[in-house]
């Protein structure tokens, strides 16, 4: 960044002081419009309008994947090659930006633009060319954004019907859960009817009945064998 820094102020040096203040007495004499943020410093054509031809443009398709935002910086120039933009193209686009922060804020915009088209020109940058790869670079955002949008959509898209699976999953679970637990109050329910029924023939023929054939059952299967010992 040190060497473009130096290359930006070696240029306006040369043109700062000759141009600037011809181009700002004609500015004043004219009556210089308001500046435009988003336009300010760029050839005509590519300030409000720049977005227009931006989309008028055939948009660039993007080669392979395209970085992510998040956890730090995104790396523009992965955007770039992969849009097909080649380094020539993106070293005049650096260029061109460097010079417009090297101006002073309070430059007239007509001024910027005779200073930076003079002093790419000098130096053999092509302003037309500039234009062509800024249009291009926008195209390269709008689409690195686009896929980023789309990619987005289909993993959240992913993890909704993921959820959706797993929520089907939880309901056939508890499902499951629900019917064993019934399944076994009713075995219990049926066993206790079962249970009073032979009960009440216990009760018919009386405890000692019931006693009296226990022990004759116990007689005829003989004594328990003493536990093992370990």
């Amino acid at each position: 960044m040190s060497d473009k820094k130096s290359w930006g102020h070696k240029v306006l040096g040369l043109f700062v002081e000759q141009d600037g203040e011809a181009a700002r007495e004609s500015g004043d004499q004219q009556g210089e419009p308001a500046e435009s943020p988003s336009g300010e410093g760029l050839p005509a054509g590519a300030g409000a309008g720049s977005s227009a031809a931006a989309g008028a443009a055939p948009p660039l398709s993007l080669a392979g994947a395209v970085p992510r935002g998040g956890g730090g910086e995104v790396d523009f120039r992965a955007v770039f090659t992969a849009a097909g933009i080649g380094d020539v193209e993106r070293d005049r686009v650096e260029k061109a930006e460097e010079l417009l922060r090297s101006l002073p804020v309070e430059t007239p915009t007509q001024v910027k633009r005779s200073i930076v088209e003079a002093s790419l020109r000098a130096f053999g940058f092509p302003v037309e060319s500039i234009i062509e790869a800024a249009v291009q670079e926008i195209q390269a955002l709008q689409g690195c954004i686009g896929r980023g949008q789309t990619d987005t959509k289909r993993m959240l898209a992913e993890a909704q019907a993921r959820i959706e699976q797993l929520t089907q999953e939880v309901i056939r679970v508890r499902q499951v859960m629900e019917q064993v637990t019934a399944e076994q109050a009713d075995l219990e329910r049926q066993c206790n009817q079962q249970r009073v029924l032979v009960q009440q023939v216990l009760e018919f023929f009386g405890q000692d009945a019931v006693t009296k054939v226990m022990r004759e059952s116990a007689k005829l299967r003989g004594p328990e064998a003493p536990p093992e010992k370990p």
